[in-house]
């Protein structure tokens, strides 16, 4: 089973490349499950709705329920090897971009340690305007890091944790893109 994580700020792409990923493998006669966090269990929609408030209060509740989301997918990976050829989760170690710099690389480092690592990590990454133009299109509910400054910020940490990623430029056009993300798949084989 190949097991590929989809990771970016908010606003790259990083769902439609999941997308893409799904029509990739399908395309061979393979199966795959997508995995997004947050999820719509419990602990997911719990931190989705903490994401869209402000404070401190807010910010460390949002963080531990993702956590939490992200942890019932990793017990549950055992069960999807035997089902599916392919399982992408989208987002997973990067969420810890969010927390302060402070904190973000030990963070990192304390998950990857701790948590089921794939080799296929990619990154999608878009320029800041660019997601916020794509958050601004999608939907109405902005959450605390769908900003200008906080994305900037965001983006900067996961950079600067993505030196054994693979980095997808999703800034051009979704040929562009989609020629790009094929030839990473290809890489993997």
């Amino acid at each position: 089973m190949r097991f590929i994580v989809v990771d970016g700020i908010d606003g790259s792409g990083k769902s439609t490349v999941a997308e893409w990923i799904v029509q990739y493998y399908h395309s061979r006669g393979e199966s795959v499950m997508v995995q997004t966090h947050p999820s719509n269990r419990c602990a997911g929609r719990l931190a989705r709705r903490f994401l869209q408030g402000d404070g401190i209060g807010m910010y460390i509740l949002s963080s531990a329920f993702y956590m939490l989301d992200v942890l019932a997918s990793v017990s549950c990976l055992r069960q999807w090897k035997k089902v599916y050829d392919n399982v992408v989760f989208v987002r997973y170690l990067m969420g810890t971009a969010y927390l302060p710099k402070r904190y973000t690389k030990l963070a990192y480092d304390i998950f990857a340690g701790t948590l089921p690592i794939p080799e296929r990590l990619l990154l999608v990454d878009a320029e800041p305007r660019m997601a916020l133009r794509r958050i601004a299109s999608r939907r109405g509910e902005i959450e605390m890091f769908e900003n200008l400054p906080a994305l900037t910020r965001v983006r900067d940490k996961m950079l600067d944790l993505s030196s054994d990623w693979e980095v997808l430029n999703n800034n051009g056009s979704e040929t562009e893109s989609r020629r790009r993300l094929e030839e990473i798949l290809e890489r993997w084989e």
